[in-house]
């Protein structure tokens, strides 16, 4: 069943691609500045170390005096480094000043001048002053005007310059890419968030439309569409159920408020014949009112049980001894049979017996005169199986999941008089269970239902 038009999914496919891209945006900003960062540090701590870290006016310099063994000529390094037709790297002496190792200035911003000393001209106030150095000793200073960005902030950038660039492609290739992708990943979640809404809202028909193309999201919108599935069943028990009870109440209040009537009114003496109808008709509610109670208890786990070693055997047969007198009056052979004259095992013996009687009193119920019921007791893989068949007319095949399901009939139009109130199997189901056991139901080749219950043997380790 597709989800309801009025919880659209288009908005919360919007808001989970906003969502994505904002997050895809703040991973591709931390990523840059994360290198960025790590290359400044790595630029500043090797520059004073490493050649190729350095000012590149300082590394020439450092090797002309290193070939020359002084600063004579030196113009000839600055004349090169500003001639467009020149070999070299064209390099930005107007913004240095060389000193020579006594202090002396050599170069002032491009002019070259014989040694002047640095009293006699305008030094900056701010510089960054590199040391030069030659077999180890220092031969000047590379004096140049503090600049907003640092030699290593430079470098980088001028190194990664190239490296933004196929950055920016490589993003948006990503970007596209990326869309693609989400739209594998947000459409169906945001149909499943609409679904979550829609159900939310009480609309429990929902379903999400199944994908396999999406292994992942396949398990989610299937586990989803199940859980809606339970929703909608369990609903729709209850609402059964509340009007089986109703159905259930309706018939003896209806007689009890007749009778009464007709006493007050006069129509009826207030006699033991006329009284006596109403007085079963409470019985009857009373019952119905302590099964439900029973069953409510049973199903929330809240029922308490006398547990102890029973001897499945000895209980088996006095269960069938009670309800011989019930089977000859119909003319039913009600027999019991067993392998063995002793089975363990540890439950609540009343309980046993109250599921045993349940299931004896249903078969009475449908088996035809001169019927047989059969109850038999056997060891089998670790377990005791209490088998009860009959050979009445069975259970539809449709029907046979559901015998134990509250208030369920084989036949809708059957009365509680003989069909009772149909909450006997779904007891037996919820006590058996209780206890570590399991009960199922099958229809025989022969005709007629077999009820088998299986409860865990007691054996040798459970008495260490």
């Amino acid at each position: 069943m597709a989800q309801p038009s009025s919880f659209s999914n288009k908005p919360i496919q919007r808001r989970l691609i906003i969502i994505l891209a904002r997050a895809l945006l703040v991973m591709a900003v931390f990523g840059i500045v994360a290198v960025l960062a790590y290359t400044i540090i790595q630029i500043s701590q090797n520059t004073g170390r490493n050649p190729f870290y350095r000012d590149p006016n300082a590394t020439i310099l450092e090797a002309y005096y290193l070939g020359r063994g002084s600063w004579d000529g030196v113009e000839s390094v600055v004349e090169a480094g500003q001639d467009p037709a020149s070999k070299l790297l064209m390099m930005d002496w107007e913004q240095s000043i060389l000193i020579d190792k006594y202090g002396n200035v050599i170069m002032y911003y491009g002019q070259i001048y014989d040694s002047i000393p640095p009293g006699s001209i305008n030094m900056p106030l701010e510089v960054v002053q590199t040391p030069l150095r030659a077999n180890g000793k220092v031969i000047g200073s590379l004096i140049s005007q503090k600049r907003v960005i640092s030699q290593p902030v430079r470098l980088t950038l001028g190194v990664m310059n190239p490296v933004f660039r196929v950055a920016a492609l490589l993003i948006l290739l990503t970007v596209v890419i990326g869309v693609l992708l989400m739209r594998r990943v947000v459409n169906p979640l945001s149909e499943v968030i609409a679904a979550a809404q829609s159900v939310a809202a009480g609309n429990l028909g929902t379903r999400i439309k199944l994908q396999k193309s999406n292994a992942d999201l396949y398990t989610l919108s299937n586990q989803f569409n199940k859980m809606t599935e339970t929703l909608e069943r369990n609903d729709n028990e209850r609402r059964a159920m509340l009007a089986d009870i109703a159905h259930e109440l309706r018939t003896p209040l209806t007689i009890l408020r007749g009778r009464l009537e007709g006493i007050m009114d006069g129509v009826y003496s207030p006699n033991e014949d006329n009284i006596a109808p109403a007085l079963e008709e409470t019985y009857l509610l009373e019952r119905l009112v302590d099964d439900l109670h029973l069953l409510t208890l049973a199903e929330t786990r809240q029922l308490h049980l006398e547990m102890k070693d029973t001897n499945l055997v000895e209980l088996l047969r006095k269960t069938v001894s009670i309800f011989e007198p019930q089977a000859a009056v119909k003319n039913v052979s009600l027999t019991f049979e067993t392998d063995s004259q002793e089975l363990i095992a540890n439950v609540d013996p009343q309980r046993i017996e109250q599921v045993i009687g349940n299931l004896i009193g249903n078969a009475l119920r449908f088996v035809p005169e001169n019927g047989k019921i059969t109850v038999t007791s056997r060891q089998e893989h670790g377990d005791v199986q209490i088998i009860v068949s009959d050979n009445g007319p069975g259970v539809k095949e449709e029907d046979l999941p559901f015998i134990f399901d509250r208030f369920w009939r084989g036949e809708k139009s059957r009365t509680r008089s003989s069909g009772g109130a149909g909450l006997g199997l779904a007891i037996s189901k919820q006590l058996i269970e209780f206890q570590g056991g399991k009960i199922t139901a099958a229809n025989r080749a022969e005709g007629g239902l077999q009820v088998t219950v299986e409860i865990p043997i007691k054996n040798d380790k459970d008495n260490q």
